[in-house]
C-alpha cells in the first residue's frame, strides 16, 4: 500500500511540474512579447458595430452612412496589412489614427467627445490590461 502511494504521488509531482512548464512557456499576445494583430471583421460585424456607436453618439442617418463607409475602409486597408503576416508597428499606428481623423470628421464637437469616450471604454474591454 505504501508502494502504491509513493509512486502516485510521485506520478502527481511529475505531471504537475510537465504541464506547469508547458504551459508557462506558452507565447502569445498575452503571454510573451508579441502583439496581438487586429481582428478583421466582416461586413456584418461591421455595421453592428457601427449601429451600436450610431446609437451610442446620436449619429444622423448622413452621419451613420458615412461613417460606415469608413469603418469599412479601414478594415478592408486593416486586412491587406495583415495578410502577409505582422504588420509594421507604425504603419498599423497610422492607420488607426487616420481612420479615428476621418471618422472625427464627420461628426460635431460633441459626438467627437462621446465617440473618444467609446473608444476608450470599448478597447479597455477588448484588451485586457498588461502588468
Amino acid at each position: 500500500m505504501k508502494f502504491k502511494m509513493n509512486k502516485i504521488v510521485k506520478l502527481s509531482v511529475v505531471a504537475l511540474v510537465i504541464s506547469t512548464t508547458a504551459f508557462g512557456q506558452q507565447r502569445g499576445p498575452q503571454g510573451g512579447n508579441q502583439q496581438a494583430l487586429p481582428k478583421v471583421l466582416t461586413t456584418t460585424q461591421i455595421v453592428k458595430m457601427v449601429d451600436k456607436l450610431s446609437s451610442e453618439i446620436s449619429l444622423s442617418e448622413e452621419q451613420k452612412t458615412a461613417v460606415l463607409e469608413i469603418y469599412k475602409s479601414h478594415f478592408k486597408k486593416v486586412e491587406s496589412k495583415t495578410k502577409s503576416g505582422k504588420p509594421n508597428c507604425n504603419e498599423m499606428d497610422a492607420l488607426k489614427n487616420d481612420f479615428e481623423d476621418n471618422v472625427k470628421a464627420v461628426l460635431s464637437k460633441d459626438q467627437q467627445k462621446l465617440f473618444t469616450a467609446y473608444q476608450k471604454k470599448n478597447d479597455k474591454r477588448e484588451r485586457p490590461q498588461r502588468r
